[in-house]
């Protein structure tokens, strides 16, 4: 993920703002406090989501979308724009993403990234992997495979990609064979031949949050506490009342399968809230490990416990 721009260059460039960072970490209203700070100024802003779980409009508790109080009148865009029963792929949030972009440059706003899906966010700024259709019979045929038999040929035809992969992660594994399998080249071929990002053609000003996990995880907690009360529950029946494939990422988001257990009777509301709440903290572990590991080193860290809003916004601005 390049960001690397001389000075002349990026001073002929729109200005883009990103807030990444873990769950639970302040993203949300850093970026509220963000665009307030640049309406003081005499400027205006728009908050666009970066999250793969606030794209839903099924989910406006269990992904912790602002609330109109919490949004201070600042436009927010992309927040529950998909219907459940729709994927919202990476390449379809990039791609909307950009015109929100557009639209905000085109209206003198900032706009402002804020959200810890790493592909979204990488997506957006380097572009996909031009891979084509895949073949329906070939996807039928892989997706019937075990998952021990599908890794066992990937092994054979793209042993790379299958050695980066855990042997139980039937998703990635599928995908891959059945990529090398359609198109006779492996995934990382297609992958080196990215198209599309942005990140080339805007001044982008990064920002991500890594605070202390002993500071993130009891407030992981008391995020998934609070939404059980605030409604978790009436959410997650309205959902599974939609009887969707059980395979799309909104019935797959963090906290529907703990309350689903509840309200099947399979867990006591305390197990299912202990559930939900290790869920959270699971989710918030891994983007750790992707923000340390995929986001550039160049881009400016913080801990957002130990910062007072005022140095945070100064800081996401440093030329």
């Amino acid at each position: 993920m390049s960001t690397e721009n001389s000075p002349n260059q990026n001073a002929t460039k729109p200005a883009l703002a990103l807030i990444a960072g873990p769950t639970a970490s302040g993203k949300s209203d850093l970026a509220v406090r963000l665009a307030l700070a640049e309406r003081a100024a005499g400027r205006d802003a728009v908050v666009i989501n970066a999250d793969s779980a606030q794209v839903y409009a099924d989910l406006a508790v269990l992904s912790a979308r602002p609330a109109d109080e919490e949004m201070h009148g600042v436009p927010h865009r992309l927040f529950g724009t998909w219907d459940g029963a729709e994927a919202c792929s990476a390449p379809d949030w990039a791609a909307a993403a950009k015109q929100e972009i557009a639209a905000a440059h085109d209206a003198g706003a900032l706009p402002i990234l804020v959200g810890g899906t790493g592909l979204y966010i990488r997506t957006l700024l380097d572009g996909i992997a031009p891979v084509p259709a895949i073949d329906p019979s070939v996807r039928e045929d892989v997706r019937a495979m075990p998952v021990a038999k599908a890794y066992a040929a990937l092994l054979d035809e793209d042993p790379e990609r299958a050695a980066a992969l855990a042997p139980a992660d039937v998703t990635r594994i599928a995908r891959s064979l059945e990529v090398v399998r359609s198109t006779g080249r492996t995934l990382a071929s297609w992958q080196s031949e990215h198209s599309g990002g942005i990140g080339d053609t805007v001044q982008l000003r990064p920002l991500v949050l890594m605070p202390d996990r002993t500071w993130l995880y009891p407030r992981c907690d008391l995020r998934f506490e609070r939404m059980w009360q605030a409604g978790a529950i009436a959410e997650v029946q309205a959902l599974l009342a939609r009887q969707l494939d059980p395979a799309l990422p909104v019935m797959r988001a963090i906290g529907v399968a703990e309350v689903s257990a509840f309200l099947s009777g399979e867990m006591t509301e305390p197990e299912a809230i202990a559930a939900g709440s290790q869920a959270t903290r699971n989710y918030a572990k891994r983007q750790y490990t992707w923000l340390r590991n995929q986001m550039p080193e160049e881009w400016p860290r913080c801990a957002n416990e130990n910062s007072t809003p005022d140095t945070i916004i100064a800081s996401l601005f440093q030329s």
